[in-house]
Formats: C-alpha cells, sequence, structure tokens
C-alpha cells in the first residue's frame, strides 16, 4: 500500500480568542496520495483554511498527529517545521502576500537564496517565464494587477519544486476571466513538477477540476467525492 503524502489521523485544532478557546477543527483524519488534487470546500468558517494551514505545519495541531512525506509534523519545533516548509512545500495565498520593497524577481529569488541554492535568480527568471511574466520582472507589486500579483506568487510556491503544493482561495480575490488563468497556471505546475496539489476553494467548477473533493461544515468532514478531473 502507498504511503500518504499527507495523512491526518483524528486531528483537532483550538485556538484562543477574545471570548475564550475556540474549538476550530474537530477529528480529522483524511490521507492525500501522490500526485492527487485535493479540493477542501464548504461554507465560511467550515475550517478549510485553517485545515490547509494544519497540513502545511502553520499550525500547530492541538490533537491528533498529522504527517507530511513521512515526517510526523506535530512533532517538530518552528525552526524544523520553518526548514521543512522551505523544502517540501509550497504555499499559495488569496491576499499574495508579495514583499512591496521587493521586485517580482526578487520576490521568486529570496526564498532561494535563503535555501541555499546558488542559482536562485536564474531558477526565478525561469519560474517567471513560466507563468509568462518575465516581461515584469523588475516591476514591484504596487505596479503590478491582482492577476500579475499572483503570477509571481505561483512562481514563488513552484521555484524550489515542492512536492507538496498547497493553495488557499487563489482565485479569490480575482476577476472570473483572470481567476481561470491562474488556475490553469496552478494546475500547469503541478503537473510539471509532480507535485501533489491541495487547494482550499470557494469555486464549484475549480473543486470539479480536483481528483477528490472534500467537504466540511462545523470544522468536521462532512462527505467526500471522488470523481475523474475535468479535462
Amino acid at each position: 500500500m502507498t504511503t500518504p503524502v499527507l495523512s491526518l489521523q483524528n486531528a483537532a485544532l483550538s485556538l484562543d480568542g477574545n471570548a475564550g478557546r475556540v474549538n476550530i477543527l474537530h477529528d480529522i483524519s483524511l490521507n492525500v496520495t501522490k500526485g492527487e488534487t485535493l479540493g477542501l470546500v464548504g461554507p465560511s468558517g467550515s475550517g478549510k483554511s485553517s485545515l490547509l494551514m494544519l497540513m502545511g505545519g502553520l499550525e500547530q495541531a492541538s490533537a491528533g498527529t498529522i504527517t507530511a512525506l513521512g515526517r510526523d509534523l506535530t512533532d517538530m519545533d518552528e525552526d524544523a517545521l520553518a526548514r521543512f516548509r522551505r523544502n517540501t512545500i509550497g504555499v499559495v495565498f488569496q491576499n499574495f502576500h508579495l514583499i512591496p520593497t521587493m521586485t517580482a524577481l526578487e520576490n521568486v529569488a529570496t526564498p532561494l537564496e535563503l535555501a541555499g541554492h546558488k542559482d536562485a535568480f536564474a531558477r526565478a527568471e525561469a519560474e517567471l517565464d513560466s507563468v509568462g511574466l518575465s516581461h515584469r520582472r523588475d516591476h514591484y507589486p504596487a505596479q503590478m494587477s491582482g492577476g500579475e500579483q499572483q503570477r509571481v506568487a505561483l512562481a514563488r510556491a513552484s521555484a524550489p519544486r515542492p512536492r507538496i503544493l498547497l493553495a488557499d482561495e487563489p482565485t479569490g480575490n480575482l476577476d472570473q476571466k483572470t481567476g481561470t488563468a491562474i488556475v490553469d497556471l496552478l494546475f500547469g505546475l503541478r503537473d510539471r513538477h509532480g507535485a501533489t496539489l491541495v487547494l482550499v476553494t470557494h469555486s464549484h467548477n475549480l473543486a470539479q477540476k480536483c481528483d477528490r473533493v472534500v467537504r466540511l461544515r462545523d470544522g468536521r468532514i462532512s462527505d467526500e467525492a471522488q470523481h475523474e478531473a475535468a479535462e
């Protein structure tokens, strides 16, 4: 039996809020296989983004276990988690999270430099070219449209050749036409690098492109469906 790329066993997440302890996720058990595309759907507040953060080690589980590529994320300290993410996981956020004082090229190259890649800028240029932005390499985020900024974010996430790619509402701040182009790029990058892709989305059409869809409600998995991904 193939070992899952991502595995959550009875995972839970509770966070401290102004009104006290808030239970976000409850008893989540889920396996994601190599090369699979998994869509996480559900109403606002159902825990989709929180689940994605657990998968990427950006939040620590309050209970249960989470393993990624055979490594137990719940047994790592913050430094170990940061190194693991840097080397194996790419994350794309709804709000881009680009550094405003860096050009597109610098935004993509800097994580590679921090990881010790001597060809950081050459790889960054190649990734920008792959998302159609080589002509914007010297522009700053404020000089680019939302769609262009998300393309830079995609290039940054894919440049380290991650084995796991996580995307949180990657089209949420974009118009339909631009969002469709970003989705095509996202799946194209996933295919090119052979990564496992997990994405949070409100879009039915985007979810239907995935191999499997898991629906959350009130912090629990309510159902899931597996189907042939759309061409």
